[in-house]
């Protein structure tokens, strides 16, 4: 039978049961450098070291705010009869037009998956870039935005997609997610192009081509 010392020293009251377990007890996190941790090996914010700490309450401040350069839409002037047609006839021609990439995005945001055109177009705007800090901070958003489990707009990539990104964001350039973008533009064209052109939104664009050619 345990003295009453000892039954005091096992005993743990509801307070110290309630308390979250401390992150001292992998030991103290290495101090964060002005750049990359060396203590982190990835962007996926698992990491319990201050620098990734510090990046996820930044993230949840301002994750709402990502890559505002991007537009709302894109400005261009109304197609022309032909070319709403010639979006039938191939993805890439759809995709190669300013207003065809407007109006399946409007399409996008219809079926909730905007966010495969706005990674697609991000990751374009990166590959265009030259200044390398540039390209970091970009590289660092679209990360956040896109690939971070975190994330509310999250595109779907697999496993070893996801891999290949962790390890290219250790020294990021602009082509860091040249496999993601090709993925999700392969996604597009198999799975939300086929439902665009018989949406009621390209049929409408149709119908109203063929007026104008008919009164012209």
């Amino acid at each position: 039978m345990p003295t009453p010392h000892e039954a005091e020293k096992q005993h743990t009251g509801p307070e110290e049961a309630d308390q979250p377990p401390s992150m001292s007890s992998h030991g103290a996190a290495p101090a964060a450098a002005p750049g990359r941790s060396p203590c982190c090996l990835c962007w996926c914010c698992c990491c319990s070291c201050s620098w990734n700490q510090e990046r996820q309450r930044a993230w949840q401040a301002s994750r709402e705010s990502k890559l505002q350069p991007l537009p709302s839409c894109e400005a261009c002037a109304a197609p022309s009869p032909e070319e709403v047609q010639s979006w039938a006839q191939s993805f890439d021609k759809l995709m190669h037009s300013p207003a065809g990439r407007s109006v399946f995005r409007a399409f996008l945001r219809t079926e909730y998956s905007e966010e495969n055109m706005l990674f697609w177009l991000a990751c374009e705007e990166l590959k265009a870039e030259a200044s390398q800090h540039v390209v970091d901070e970009k590289a660092r958003l679209i990360y956040e935005d896109y690939v971070s489990i975190l994330s509310p707009k999250e595109v779907s990539l697999d496993s070893r997609v996801r891999e290949g990104i962790n390890k290219k964001m250790q020294e990021p350039s602009a082509h860091t997610f040249d496999d993601a973008q090709l993925q999700i533009y392969t996604l597009m064209h198999r799975d939300s192009y086929p439902r665009f052109l018989s949406s009621p939104t390209y049929r409408s664009l149709l119908l109203q081509g063929a007026s104008q050619s008919s009164e012209a």
